[in-house]
């Protein structure tokens, strides 16, 4: 637990950004995956999942929702890539081409 005390090391946790989506429009939706794994790529994210159409045991989910799954070495590189420039364009994209649900999630800190 940081104490405020600037020495103290703020522990880096592996980040995730998890989205659940739907593609409204195939050609938009196809630039916006192009745009996104650019920027993704450098800003050191890599792709786990990557439009699968999970299984659902439990609670309700759209066939045409797919889910994607994004890591970067740190929460602050991943806020870094969603602000950055490289990545406006397909968020811009994104308004009009999908529908989604977007989530930031920390990783569990190594002991």
């Amino acid at each position: 637990m940081n104490s405020g005390n600037p020495e103290e090391r703020i522990p880096q946790v592996t980040a995730y950004v998890i989205s659940e989506v739907e593609v409204l429009d195939e050609v938009l939706g196809q630039r916006y995956r192009e745009l996104a794994a650019a920027s993704i790529a450098r800003y050191g994210g890599s792709y786990l999942v990557r439009g699968a159409q999970p299984e659902v045991p439990e609670g309700e989910w759209s066939q045409a929702q797919r889910v994607v799954v994004v890591k970067f070495a740190t929460t602050e590189r991943l806020r870094e890539w969603y602000a950055s420039p490289e990545y406006a364009e397909a968020r811009a994209i994104a308004s009009t081409a999908l529908t989604r649900r977007l989530l930031f999630v920390g990783g569990v800190e190594k002991v």
